[in-house]
């Protein structure tokens, strides 16, 4: 039995689906309010609970020799970072330690490339490249990076079995948030992205990034990370191929960060007033964007056989999912 954390959502959701692919046999934790769309006609084993509630996990986790840990509190922008600290963190050395205890063989602990270092310009990162906490922007990238060296110090002090994988930006069906990502791909699919930044990401599809997690899971080294990406291309080539895949008018304006940025701190303060969901434009992600998010997934190509699809097919299965949804008219 395997559980799966994180598995009515985006990547949770394609990582449940390769592991029925392979015949494993499969268990979910979920919120009792949860939306489980995504996991719709799937024979899973559905335990209700809450990672923000210890007593719910070993209940989960019995009878599991493998655990992957995909859940996170993935937004941009928080009027209270400190749920998602608890969430990002806290949960996590909970949920990993619980697994220890029960007898969990082999973890699977989803991270992120945003606690990864990056290069100047067009430079493409790896699992190496220097960075430190002064180095994360915002409260999801300070959790997600202080998330996954508690896990470090759990592989190290406490022998616990886990291999680290580090998904770049994944793209493609059931993104039903949508992420901010996915947002953005809704904008442009929308015809409602006139500008650009100068900017660009690491796309990769959904379902290979799942396919990575299972790779990890049956061929990674315990306490190694590995970088589950696809392609570096810029914002520009993203909107343009996104044009290409609706038929509709890719944007030529490209706006100085520093033109938006007045406009994402009017957004955030609107977004505070009414007591909303995060903002389209975000201070922190305008600072992010000022680097380009390349990485390269050689490692992983290497040591797992992670072969991803090229970008485009990606943005294409997540148009057409967007589109089926009702997400773009």
């Amino acid at each position: 039995m395997i559980l799966v954390t994180g598995a009515t959502g985006f990547v949770g959701s394609a990582v449940v689906r390769k592991l029925l692919e392979r015949g494993y046999a499969v268990r979910v934790l979920a919120r009792p309010m949860s939306n489980r769309a995504n996991l719709d006609g799937l024979e899973v084993d559905i335990i209700e609970g809450d990672l923000l509630d210890a007593t719910t996990l070993t209940p989960a986790l019995d009878g599991c020799e493998g655990l992957f840990h995909v859940a996170a509190d993935y937004r941009l922008w928080a009027p209270d970072p400190a749920p998602m600290f608890r969430a990002n963190v806290d949960a996590t050395r909970t949920l990993i330690l619980a697994a220890g205890d029960c007898g969990v063989t082999r973890i699977v602990y989803t991270s992120s490339v945003a606690v990864l270092g990056n290069l100047p310009g067009d430079g493409v990162a790896d699992e190496e490249t220097p960075v430190t906490f002064g180095d994360m922007i915002g409260p999801y990238k300070q959790s997600k990076f202080l998330a996954e060296a508690e896990v470090r110090a759990l592989i190290e002090n406490n022998g616990l079995p886990v291999v680290i994988v580090n998904p770049s930006t994944p793209i493609g069906p059931r993104d039903i948030k949508p992420t901010p990502t996915g947002r953005m791909i809704v904008e442009a699919a929308s015809g409602r992205m006139p500008a650009y930044v100068d900017t660009g990401l690491n796309v990769v599809h959904v379902d290979d990034v799942a396919e990575g997690h299972l790779l990890a899971f049956e061929k990674g080294v315990i306490g190694q990370r590995y970088i589950l990406g696809g392609e570096n291309l810029s914002l520009k080539e993203i909107l343009v191929t996104i044009a290409d895949i609706t038929g509709g008018k890719a944007p030529k304006v490209k706006i100085p960060h520093d033109v938006i940025l007045p406009f994402a701190h009017l957004a955030e303060a609107w977004a505070r007033l009414r007591g909303g969901g995060e903002p389209f434009a975000t201070v922190d992600g305008l600072r992010m964007a000022k680097k380009k998010m390349f990485f390269s997934h050689a490692k992983a190509n290497l040591e797992l056989g992670h072969a991803p699809r090229p970008a485009k097919d990606a943005l294409v299965d997540a148009v057409a999912w967007f589109r089926g949804h009702g997400y773009i008219a």
